[in-house]
């Protein structure tokens, strides 16, 4: 059983609600959705199906894509509700094929701590997706602890996704080239990894996890880099002042995921920095879809024991939200 733990969708009234407060002059990650990459965002059904199966994956589990509600403000409340209804319904009408992360109004983290209750009480829902920072703030700040406390209360993970820096660090950082090659190098090409990577990073060294032993986040793209400089990080633990070193919550409250970058050695770094209880399985569609049977391919060449390869491929996911295999 194979299950893809971070694949996305869109709706047509967020991609309005994005172009109605002109996102897409501050974040270039809202032009992304044309196309093949937007009719198969918006998909729930046919074709969604089809390329999971093409791919050999049994089961999505849904999330919205970035930059989901972040900067929408009050309105993303009944937007948050309403797009939850319809990824239930989808659920519904294929509950052996997909599973769902919580779509939050994050910008106003009581109602959207709210929120997440009734998505996993009532909905049924696995856990929420989270872009990095909310506006100005980064997920660290005590204001959003509402939502962080509620995950952990519920038992249920966070999928820390990322999002396109600020606009002053891509000035600073991602710009001199071309428009286009600004904006990729500001996203995909790098910016998204460092900050959700930096996200994570700010989550333990506010003493998060300290106060929320039991909370569980999950990095895509196999740790959004930080994994790579896991014995760099580690001077941190002479000046943080944490209960632990950064070590003990890489093995403890994060979780690291392919999101469809399915290269062996970056699984062998994964794999001894987080062991083999902490990896989950995901494609990233519909960006990293590839023909072939990709998915299946990639479990199947490993090198993971059978043991390993089936945690890997489901028996971790489960563990971590309480599901079954049946």
């Amino acid at each position: 059983m194979l299950i893809g733990i971070e694949e996305h969708f869109l709706t047509p009234a967020i991609e309005s609600a994005w172009h109605a407060i002109g996102l897409e002059a501050t974040d270039p990650s809202v032009g992304y959705h044309q196309g093949a990459f937007g009719r198969r965002l918006i998909d729930l059904a046919d074709e969604r199906l089809r390329l999971m199966d093409e791919t050999g994956l049994d089961m999505q589990v849904l999330s919205l894509t970035t930059p989901a509600l972040h900067d929408l403000g009050p309105k993303s409340v009944e937007l948050a509700q309403r797009t939850n209804d319809a990824v239930a319904e989808a659920v519904a009408r294929h509950p052996t094929r997909f599973q769902a992360m919580a779509t939050l109004p994050v910008s106003m983290p009581d109602v959207a701590a709210c929120e997440l209750e009734r998505c996993v009480s009532t909905l049924g829902f696995s856990g929420t997706m989270l872009c990095g920072r909310v506006g100005q703030l980064h997920l660290d700040d005590p204001t959003l602890a509402p939502l962080l406390d509620c995950a952990a209360a519920l038992s249920v993970p966070v999928l820390l996704h990322p999002r396109t820096p600020p606009t002053a660090v891509r000035d600073a950082y991602y710009s001199g080239f071309s428009p286009r090659v600004d904006a990729v190098l500001a996203t995909v090409g790098l910016g998204w990894h460092y900050d959700a990577g930096i996200q994570f990073l700010r989550l333990v060294l506010a003493g998060t996890f300290d106060r929320l032993p039991k909370l569980q986040v999950i990095l895509g793209h196999w740790g959004e880099l930080i994994l790579f400089y896991a014995e760099r990080l580690a001077v941190m633990d002479r000046f943080a002042g944490l209960s632990h070193p950064l070590a003990h919550y890489m093995r403890h409250n994060l979780y690291v995921t392919a999101s469809g970058m399915f290269l062996p050695h970056y699984l062998e770094r994964a794999l001894a920095v987080v062991g083999p209880d902490r990896l989950l399985f995901s494609t990233d569609y519909p960006y990293q879809y590839r023909e072939g049977g990709d998915a299946r391919r990639f479990l199947a060449e490993c090198g993971l024991s059978d043991v390993d390869k089936a945690a890997f491929a489901h028996g971790n996911w489960l563990r971590l939200t309480g599901g079954s295999a049946a």
